[in-house]
């Protein structure tokens, strides 16, 4: 054993000595301390971590400021020599116009058709998602032929500008309502959409929204909607008001499942549907592709009806085909010189 004869050693482990009982103490009061009056709460630790990202959705449209269609309509309204709106197929509603057969028995349908050529074989095109995009639809209305049919977006402030602008250059006009696809909601076509398993009046209160946006248009047609039109019962409500407001609808061919003929054959509601999708894989080759197919249906059963997104690469390859289309022997006509026939 080493004695601690040095007075600054002796001093050190004095004060080590006493830092040691302090510590001693310390611990012993803090015991005390929880044994009576409980837990001691220390400060916590806060990160400050970034929220975590939303989902993204693959299309989410936001309701947009009403389309600028007259809130009561009491005169003919034109677009160059194109009938945009007749008072006798308006039912003026709150929330906008609605259209109706007139009481002479007059339909929508009809009124606002487009012109059409005759013809042995006859190809009607849909080109959609016209409206949302100043740029896209205005080089579509360029480019494209009027025999072209137009479906636009109900969402977009200007539609009613451009309905009427395609109108005034000859093109059939439809209207793209929002239907509950199968992902809903991952795919959300916006806040109107029309949805399986929803209260009939609900359904149809979604559907007068969509059909008060604007005017102009012969017919209707699904924007997404696989669930929607695959399911008979939420379907054949939707058709029947449709049909009893004079329209048509439009099946775009999308949905493998879908109802619409059987439900219309059933209802006697006209319709048309697509036999042909053009550009779900976008490119000149696959798209040309699906062009010759359409004309092949036509020589078949004399008519044929096609699908189309206005990509610009889609708006360019039919650009391209129509112009030679006539030659061929065949005539570009809006859907509604087609419904009600078979286009396979």
């Amino acid at each position: 054993m080493i004695a601690l004869t040095n007075p600054a050693i002796s001093r050190a482990a004095r004060a080590l000595a006493l830092a040691g009982a302090g510590t001693l103490c310390a611990l012993t009061a803090g015991a005390l301390g929880i044994t009576v009056l409980g837990t001691v709460h220390r400060p916590g630790v806060m990160l400050d971590l970034p929220a975590p990202a939303a989902a993204k959705q693959p299309f989410a449209p936001k309701a947009a400021a009403p389309a600028a269609a007259p809130v009561a309509i009491d005169k003919a309204i034109l677009a160059g020599r194109a009938l945009i709106a007749d008072p006798a197929l308006i039912e003026n509603s709150p929330q906008g116009p609605l259209p109706r057969i007139a009481d002479d028995g007059r339909k929508p349908m009809t009124a606002y058709a487009a012109p059409a050529l005759g013809g042995k074989f006859r190809i009607a095109i849909v080109v959609s998602g016209l409206g949302m995009s100043a740029r896209t639809t205005a080089s579509a209305l360029t480019a494209l032929p009027a025999g072209i049919t137009f479906a636009f977006l109900p969402y977009g402030g200007d539609v009613q500008h451009w309905v009427s602008q395609a109108r005034q250059a000859g093109h059939e006009a439809l209207l793209e309502i929002p239907m509950e696809p199968f992902d809903f909601p991952d795919s959300d076509p916006g806040p109107h959409t029309l949805r399986s398993g929803v209260d009939r009046d609900a359904n149809g209160q979604r559907l007068e929204w969509a059909l008060s946006r604007i005017t102009g248009y012969a017919g209707v047609t699904n924007f997404l909607g696989q669930r929607f039109l695959a399911d008979a019962d939420a379907l054949a409500p939707t058709l029947t008001q449709l049909s009893r407001r004079g329209l048509y609808f439009y099946d775009n061919g999308a949905v493998a499942q879908s109802a619409v003929a059987d439900v219309a054959g059933r209802s006697g509601a006209p319709f048309a549907k697509a036999g042909e999708t053009l550009d779900t894989i976008q490119t000149a080759l696959e798209i040309d592709k699906h062009l010759s197919n359409l004309e092949a249906q036509a020589r078949e059963h004399g008519t044929a009806i096609g699908s189309a997104f206005v990509y610009p690469i889609t708006v360019e390859r039919i650009a391209a085909w129509a112009k030679g289309l006539e030659r061929r022997g065949f005539v570009l006509v809006p859907v509604s010189a087609i419904v009600g026939q078979p286009t396979k």
